[in-house]
Order: structure tokens, then C-alpha cells, then sequence
């Protein structure tokens, strides 16, 4: 059976002047076009081609391949605007694809790029762009592994750092302080997993090295921490000054250093200050979660 918007391996029937009509399975006879027949190809072959909905709403095939298929998040442009209907992008094939006006999340002008992710329109049985990203997010629990590598593209930044679609599925989070410059949103990367957080959150990072490198100024707090028998009394609320005093640093540094640590599980925070973390970097401190 074809499946629309993906490519398929349809074998071919027979040759019509308008191309060679392959075998779609329910859909029935599927149209190649012959601009897009290999030279040779003859029935009984099989092509490996895009399958997808043409202008007038036939069910057709390609052996172009468009920048993403259903099931894909990508950073795409518009094109025109039907102020009834929606704006179209492009996404590499002769036909642009449709993102309705119900799946806009913010507004969008031809010429301006959005991540959107690819889907197959329940209620047209087209393939449509949805501007929408969270309700295509996976919310089951992410079933990667630390130091697993992934696939990625940035959606968006926050305070902490910059969001990111892994495979295609879940939400994760790259770090400011993790980062050696700026992201784009639409970038694609290769990054691995830092950690999953018990609530299915998940830590990235672009490089393997990051998960065993220590910015110097972590290094620095580790180092005062053991030398202070594993405890100092300083937190988030403590005053700039008591914290340049204790540690020659300032707060704002101070602050980003002990949360790279904390992601690391190697401290525990509390109201009473820091702690290093216990051997087994991963259990709970009494009383503290990590």
C-alpha cells in the first residue's frame, strides 16, 4: 500500500501517454508523470517515489524528494497567502504545501521561514504544515540513553537555553551555558543526550566531551566545596558580595556554574547552601531531591 507523504517502493503497470501509472495498493493507479520517469523504465520495474495529493487532488507520484515528509519538523518558507485558506510554502516539490489558518500559531508573511512540522490532514486526507508544534510533541516517557547521539532542530529560545525537536518527537534543551555561541531556530544538529530528567524532560548537548567537561568556574566551586569538608553556604539568594568574597566570582557566574553542577548531579542544592553530591552522584540527598 502507498502511504502519502512518504516515499514508497510501487512497481510499475504499464505505460500511459501522460507517464507510467504504478500500483498504489487502495489508492489504485497512481500517476507518474512522465517528467519525472528514470529513462528506461519499462512495466514490471520498480521506482522508488514520493507519493502525495497534485493540485487537483489526485493522488500522484514523484521522484523528486521534497525538503520533508509527514512526520518531519522543518524550517520552511512561505510563499504566497490565501487570506481564506492559509499560506503556502515551499517545501522542494512543483506544488506548494498548505499551512491552514487553524494551524498558524503566530502570524506568518510570505518570505518569513517557521518550523512546522508535516502531517496528513485527518479531515482532507491531505498533507498539511502545522505551526502548531506542541500538539505533535511526543509526551511519552523519551526512550533515549544517555549519551545517546539524536537528531535535532531548534524551534525556539528561552531564558535557558534553546528548545529542540528530537527525531522528530520529543522536546529538549540545550543550555546557554553548554553553548560556545548562538543557535538559529531552524538548525539542524547533531547533538547527544545529556540526561532524561525523571519528569521526561531532556538535557542535550552538541558534543560528547560536554558531558565529562566542567567549565573552570564549576571546577573553582568544587574545589571550595572540598575544601570546606563538602558543604558552603551559598545559594541562589546569596548576596553578590558574600558570594565574590567567598569565591572571587560574581553571582551571575556563580549561578550558572552551580546549575551545570546540579545537572551533573554533582552537588545537591539546599536552602542551607551547597553540598557535593553523594558518591553515587545519582541518589537523593536526605531530605533533598536532586
Amino acid at each position: 500500500m502507498a502511504l502519502l507523504g512518504q516515499r514508497n517502493l510501487l512497481a510499475v503497470l504499464r505505460s500511459v501517454p501522460p507517464g507510467l501509472i504504478l500500483d498504489g495498493g487502495s489508492h489504485g493507479d497512481i500517476l507518474l508523470p512522465t517528467r519525472y520517469v528514470p529513462a528506461g523504465t519499462a512495466p514490471g520495474a520498480t521506482l522508488d517515489v514520493f507519493v502525495y495529493r497534485d493540485s487537483e487532488d489526485r493522488v500522484i507520484a514523484t521522484t523528486e524528494t521534497p525538503l520533508a515528509m509527514v512526520g518531519d519538523f522543518a524550517y520552511l518558507r512561505a510563499v504566497s497567502v490565501n487570506p481564506r485558506v492559509g499560506l503556502f510554502l515551499d517545501w522542494g516539490l512543483e506544488k506548494d504545501l498548505l499551512l491552514p489558518l487553524r494551524e498558524l500559531a503566530s502570524p506568518l508573511e510570505p518570505g518569513d521561514y517557521r518550523v512546522v512540522r508535516i502531517a496528513l490532514d485527518e479531515r482532507s486526507d491531505r498533507i498539511i504544515a502545522s505551526a502548531r508544534l506542541n500538539r505533535w510533541l511526543n509526551l511519552t516517557p523519551p526512550p533515549y540513553t544517555e549519551g545517546q547521539r539524536v537528531n535535532l532542530i531548534v524551534i525556539g529560545e528561552t531564558p535557558l537555553g534553546y528548545n529542540a525537536v528530537i527525531e522528530n518527537a520529543h522536546r529538549g534543551l540545550l543550555y546557554h551555558s553548554d553553548l560556545a555561541g548562538a543557535l538559529q531556530t531552524g538548525e539542524r544538529l547533531d547533538g547527544y543526550v545529556r540526561a532524561v530528567r525523571p519528569d521526561g524532560k531532556v538535557d542535550l548537548a552538541l558534543d560528547r566531551a560536554g558531558f565529562h567537561r566542567i567549565p573552570p568556574v564549576a571546577e573553582q566551586i568544587l574545589a571550595a566545596l572540598k575544601a570546606a569538608g563538602g558543604h558552603l553556604a551559598l545559594h541562589d539568594d546569596s548576596p553578590p558580595l558574600k558570594i565574590r568574597a567567598a569565591l572571587g566570582i560574581s553571582k551571575k557566574a556563580f549561578k550558572q556554574a552551580i546549575g551545570t553542577l546540579y545537572r551533573d548531579r554533582r552537588i545537591v542544592i539546599e536552602p542551607t547552601g551547597i553540598w557535593i553530591a553523594p558518591p553515587n552522584a545519582r541518589s537523593r540527598r536526605p531530605g533533598t531531591e536532586l
